[in-house]
């Protein structure tokens, strides 16, 4: 059989990151669209894990049927479901809970600056250089999340804004710790078999989670509320998770920084047209901000 030619291969590649990007940003439109129902955080994210885990077991029993994975140890398994409950568990609760009070694009910029999250607590965490251009990457990031922050007017009071953005900044900050702390471990697992059991791990905490708060209480609201739950499930983080990794192994990390950033532009659209939420001027020069400064740190030369 013909191998595909290069340009193909990237250009193939560059299609699944643009269609994974956009599926991931719909994340947030389902969220909002499932409150209007009156259904908890918690529950919802509940009814998320529920309908997708079937899809990471089946994943996780047909990578460990394969004969050129070798097995893991008993720690190997420990550290990926502990990174697994930072990336997925508590990231989802805080963004979850966040989306409750502040608009879906003001969110997806929040969380759009988990790049520059990771190269802070490198810095001060792990004592690494920060070089000139991610000095500027910050200030520029930071600056357009102030500038979308103190203009958005989607949210009842100041009190349910910084509440909201504070959420959805610990979402943040709990992505990038996962990014960092998966980043050796990833390499040698395989992104499949690790995001399976990471994913299985966060999910059976949620459960759990609601299990003990909740007592399981799933079953009593509207069926629209599992109609987004189970497209949240399948469309916005079962699916863009693999067309994002296979993406990623065709062009790249770099490339895929750059194409990744019509993320928060795709939120803020569907924002605008499915939850009326307005979005003025002054908001989009910050999220241009954003955007540039996420796109220097992801495309700086310089290695962690």
């Amino acid at each position: 059989m013909d191998q595909p030619s290069p340009v193909k291969y990237r250009v193939i590649g560059s299609l699944l990151m643009l269609l994974g990007s956009i599926l991931y940003s719909s994340k947030a439109i389902l969220v909002k669209l499932a409150y209007r129902h009156e259904i908890d955080s918690l529950s919802l994210l509940a009814l998320r894990m529920l309908f997708a885990l079937p899809f990471y077991i089946v994943i996780l029993l047909w990578v460990n049927r394969k004969s050129d994975q070798s097995l893991l140890s008993r720690q190997d398994w420990i550290k990926i479901m502990g990174i697994g409950l930072t990336g997925y568990y508590l990231a989802s609760m805080f963004d979850f809970a966040g989306l409750q009070y502040i608009s879906a694009g003001l969110e997806r910029l929040i969380l759009f600056m988990y790049p520059t999250l990771v190269v802070l607590i490198l810095t001060f965490g792990y004592r690494k250089k920060i070089a000139g251009t991610t000095v500027l990457a910050l200030l520029l990031t930071y600056s357009g999340i102030l500038l979308a922050f103190v203009t958005d007017t989607s949210t009842l009071s100041k009190e349910h804004l910084n509440m909201g953005a504070g959420l959805v900044f610990l979402a943040a900050v709990s992505f990038a710790l996962y990014i960092i702390w998966s980043a050796g471990l990833v390499q040698r697992v395989g992104t499949l078999r690790f995001t399976a059991i990471g994913m299985l791990a966060a999910g059976a905490a949620v459960l759990i989670h609601h299990a003990i708060v909740l007592q399981w209480n799933l079953w009593s609201y509207p069926k629209e509320v599992y109609s987004l739950s189970l497209l949240m499930a399948i469309f916005a983080t079962v699916i863009p998770s693999f067309l994002v990794m296979e993406a990623i192994r065709r062009i790249g990390p770099s490339r895929g920084a750059i194409i990744g950033s019509v993320g928060p532009i795709s939120t803020i659209v569907m924002a605008y047209y499915f939850l009326d939420e307005a979005f003025g001027g002054w908001q989009l020069v910050g999220t241009g901000l954003v955007i540039l400064g996420v796109l220097l740190i992801s495309l700086s030369k310089k290695k962690d």
